[in-house]
């Protein structure tokens, strides 16, 4: 009785608040070994508030909490009268709480220290701006151009980069080299020209604060292939008026364009728009005005062109027309190609004709329906030729400056289905005929002989059954036999290749059976 009075005694001691002090009293060797937890966040947005809690746990009240700093100043000061309660630290996070914490509970006599907890203040992003290499961010084809992402103030940034509003990232955008808060292209193409902007982000437990910059255009320049020079001419009354055009076919503007006459630059603009430019020059019909160049400059290159005589030479001379029949794999005869040749002339205009009425004149319904121009109108192409389009064809050429200028025509030329063309059929027809005629009679001479020669041998063997009875005249059938089957032999030889031996067996029973 007395044994289970003690146990329950014992039970009710080990569950009470006083035993379990006692106990930490003893094994502490005579004060109590206190051990507070310190919880909160590691991260926090400059301006926010954070708040830390600690806890002493299994420690009897009154217990006072201290938050600590690094260098052990005191920040916070709590107590909890009624145990096992977290006691709140808040703080509003400046630039100078980045740091680590850790607080100190005391109970009974006891102190204990908390583990530490290091706070990274950040700072949001503000005034985003994009910064280039070079700047401003105009390079040619195969430079180097660097994008950096900017920021007046902020920490613990990502960054994230745009081209044309869409986000470039490593694997789907080969052509750019993301590192850090750059973007780096090595190597620029025209595709890398456009507009970029960036993003500079932080977050912290699941809030993100970012701030976008304004859009920077990236100009990739291509250098500028050598120069051309072309010129024209123009009449106005009884005055001429030269224009002497220079251009590249690849180039960005802006560039600078000077025409060049006799090695002496007469004039130069800044085309801002295309790489070309347009000069007048003094021009007169017949005389040579003097050699132009035209010459490019750009940051990096100068070109000049080939030299062009600047001569406008009147049309005139002999013109004529030449005729040319187009054929098809099979020989036939579909379309023809008339050319009109001209002796001299700068500038020429040609029109055609078709039995003294002007081919193209749009001012009636056209002659042809199945036509086309091409060389500066030097070439006529017939598509077809039918009835509607034969007939005699004849060109005839003015300076094309010159509207009331005169003409100077050429000779008519016939345009049907050639002759030869005819003629050709004609003899490839009958030479075929002929073949096939000789052929036939040759096939009939041998089919012919081989019977004749196949029944005179079937005549001997009837009547000459034993070789030794022959009839005194023998020898004389023999020789005849054999002179025979000489003359025969090519048919006989013809007919064993294209006939089976057993047609032929089967002739040489039934002649036999003949007789």
């Amino acid at each position: 009785m007395e044994h289970s009075l003690l146990r329950d005694l014992l039970f009710v001691l080990a569950g009470s608040e006083l035993f379990r002090y006692f106990l930490h009293y003893i094994v502490g060797g005579g004060s109590l070994s206190l051990r507070p937890v310190l919880t909160g966040p590691d991260m926090a947005y400059l301006g926010s508030r954070v708040v830390f809690r600690c806890i002493a746990p299994d420690s009897s009240p009154p217990i006072t909490y201290e938050l600590m700093g690094d260098s052990g100043d005191l920040i916070f000061t709590d107590t909890d009268i009624q145990g096992d309660q977290s006691v709140p630290f808040y703080l509003k996070v400046t630039a100078t709480s980045e740091g680590s914490y850790h607080c100190k509970a005391t109970a009974g006599g006891s102190t204990g220290v908390s583990n530490s907890i290091k706070l990274s203040v950040v700072t949001p992003a503000l005034n985003t701006r994009v910064t280039s290499e070079p700047f401003p961010p105009v390079a040619y084809e195969g430079s180097h151009i660097v994008l950096s992402c900017n920021v007046t103030r902020g920490s613990h940034l990502s960054y994230t980069w745009f081209f044309n509003r869409k986000e470039i990232t490593s694997p789907t955008s080969p052509f750019f080299h993301l590192t850090g808060n750059k973007v780096v292209m090595e190597e620029v193409t025209p595709e890398h020209a456009g507009y970029y902007y960036c993003m500079a982000w932080s977050s912290v437990q699941d809030i993100r604060r970012f701030s976008s910059s304004a859009e920077v255009q990236v100009t990739v320049k291509a250098y500028v292939s050598k120069p051309r020079v072309s010129y024209s001419i123009s009449k106005e009354g009884a005055s001429y008026h030269g224009n002497v055009t220079c251009w590249s076919t690849r180039g960005s503007p802006p560039v600078n364009i000077s025409l060049l006459l006799d090695d002496k630059e007469m004039r130069s603009v800044t085309a801002s728009e295309s790489v070309a430019a347009w000069f007048p020059v003094d021009i007169v019909p017949g005389l040579d005005m003097g050699v132009a160049r035209c010459k490019i400059n750009t940051e990096v290159q100068e070109l000049i062109s080939e030299p062009v005589t600047l001569e406008v030479v009147p049309v005139g001379g002999e013109v004529k027309v030449e005729v040319e029949y187009l054929f098809r794999a099979d020989s036939r005869l579909v379309a023809a190609r008339l050319n009109c040749q001209i002796s001299r002339g700068t500038f020429p205009f040609v029109s055609w004709l078709l039995n003294d009425s002007v081919l193209e004149d749009s001012r009636i319904q056209p002659l042809l329906s199945h036509y086309t121009l091409a060389d500066h109108r030097r070439t006529l192409f017939l598509a077809t030729l039918h009835p509607e389009e034969f007939g005699y064809y004849r060109c005839r050429v003015r300076d094309s400056y010159d509207d009331s200028g005169p003409w100077v025509e050429s000779a008519a030329e016939l345009v049907r289905v050639p002759e030869v063309f005819i003629a050709t059929i004609e003899v490839i027809t009958i030479a075929f005929c002929c073949f096939l005629f000789l052929m036939l009679a040759v096939g009939v001479g041998c089919v012919y002989k081989m019977f004749d020669h196949k029944q005179a041998r079937a005549h001997i063997t009837t009547t000459n059954p034993s070789s030794d009875a022959r009839p005194m005249s023998a020898p004389t059938s023999q020789s005849g036999a054999k002179q025979a089957d000489t003359s025969s032999v090519d048919c006989d030889d013809l007919y064993q290749v294209y006939r089976p031996a057993e047609h032929i067996t089967t002739l040489h029973i039934n002649t036999t059976l003949s007789y």
